[in-house]
Parts: C-alpha cells; sequence; structure tokens
C-alpha cells in the first residue's frame, strides 16, 4: 500500500531525523491519494533482524530511505511493552538539550520555536500505554482501559522530498467505550523487529483519515526510563 503526501513547505519534510531522529510530520499535505486499503495477512516471522542506528542500510531505512518491496508486514508484538508519553518530558524542561542540540545544528528555527513546534506534536492525554500480545491499554485521567486490536496492514507515506515513512495499522476487535477503533504506529523500522521508540495514530476515523495526521504525532519510549534517559536516546540519533 502506498499513500502519496505532496508536502506544500520543504524546510521541514523528511530530509533526515529530527529529535530523537524523528520527523513523521511536516505541513498538511495538498494532495493526498491512495490505493484501496487491503486487509493484510499477519505472516509468522522471528525477530532476527537487528536494528542498529550505526548500520548503514538500517540508518538509511531510519532516515526513510528505502525501497517499497523492502517494507514488511508487522505484528503487534513489536510493540509490546510499557511505555510512556515523551510530553511531560518536553514540558518541564527534561528534553532541553535535546531541543539545543537541534537549534545548535540547524539553526531554522529559534530555540523557542523548536518548543513550539514540538509541544504541537507531542501532545497527548495518554500518559501510558501497556501492549501485551494482540491487546493496548491506554491510560488517561488516572483510568486505563484495554481492548484487543488486529493487524490491517501498512501504507507506505511518500514525501516531497523522495524520504518515505510507513505506518502499520491495526483495528479494534469489536466495541469498547472510550477506545479508539484504529491505530497506527510509526517507528521508522519496515520490518519485524522489537520497536525502541515509536509515534502513534488513533481516533474513530478510517485510516485513510489519520493517515492525514502530520501535525500531531504523540511519541513514545519505555516507561522504566527518566527524562534525561530519554534526552540522551534523542541524542545519541
Amino acid at each position: 500500500m502506498k499513500k502519496d503526501l505532496i508536502k506544500s513547505m520543504v524546510a521541514f519534510s523528511l530530509l533526515g531525523p529530527m529529535l530523537a531522529g524523528c520527523q513523521e510530520k511536516v505541513d498538511t499535505p495538498v494532495k493526498n491519494t491512495s490505493s484501496e486499503s487491503k486487509e493484510s495477512t499477519v505472516h509468522s516471522h522471528n525477530h532476527n533482524h537487528i536494528h542498529s542506528h550505526d548500520d548503514e542500510k538500517n540508518q538509511k531505512i531510519y532516515s526513510g530511505l528505502f525501497q517499497e518491496d523492502e517494507v514488511e508486514d508487522r505484528e503487534l508484538s513489536d510493540w509490546e511493552g510499557d511505555w510512556q508519553s515523551v510530553y511531560p518530558f518536553l514540558l518541564d524542561g527534561s528534553l532541553d538539550k535535546v531541543l539545543q542540540k537541534k537549534f545548535e545544528t540547524n539553526k531554522d528555527k529559534t530555540l523557542q520555536e523548536y518548543k513550539e513546534y514540538y509541544k504541537v506534536g507531542y501532545e497527548t492525554d495518554i500518559v501510558r500505554i501497556v501492549i501485551n500480545d494482540n491487546t493496548i491499554t491506554f491510560y488517561k485521567n488516572g483510568e486505563r482501559k484495554t481492548g484487543e486490536y488486529k493487524y490491517h496492514g501498512y501504507e507506505i507515506l511518500t514525501y516531497e522530498s523522495g524520504n518515505k515513512g510507513v505506518r502499520y495499522l491495526f483495528d479494534l476487535v469489536g466495541e469498547v467505550n472510550g477506545l479508539p477503533k484504529h491505530v497506527q504506529f510509526s517507528d521508522h523500522i519496515i520490518y519485524p523487529t522489537k520497536s525502541e521508540h515509536y509515534h502513534i495514530y488513533f481516533g474513530d476515523e478510517e485510516h485513510d483519515t489519520l493517515l492525514n495526521e502530520l501535525e500531531n504525532w504523540p511519541t513514545y519510549y519505555p516507561s522504566n526510563l527518566s527524562g534525561n534517559e530519554i534526552a540522551e536516546e534523542m541524542n545519541a540519533h
């Protein structure tokens, strides 16, 4: 599957890793076309792939430079674990050193502009997500809700810069009040392997609508990491 997203601006297109090597969005697409979504069979697979940012090929993939035939199906277990939103760490200043590094490297925005940019990108009221087997548990306002999700397939996003991104799509099984019907993961990985962090998009809208969300990309790291440790991870990439 492929979805073309033509950007109206180039300055923030996927030219390379941003914070945590991540830059999922830039501008609202002015053109949006897609092949018909398909239900993908989840193929059995193992996790023998090694995701290394030091490996040249994997670094290219991480930066969105890959061939479409390299993309593989993945299972929800790739995102299994206990995850926390990085949004609170942006607000409390824990990620200031990351913003400072970005500013010193690119200088295409002021430090405050970078902080405002990521406030929009990281904003979420889902403070924690726990993924186990085929279930996702969302934590919000001191409450949690759990639902079973099944694999729907993937979409390849192609940007004006030529860089690509992949979102892996999942659907809620049945109906659970308060849970999103559709969920999409993006972690800059295109084959079966355990995720180290990810962006997530979710809602009751159909997948084609969610694929148009390029402004807000809530981002999650393992819950056992401190804000400083997350900042170190981000700066390492």
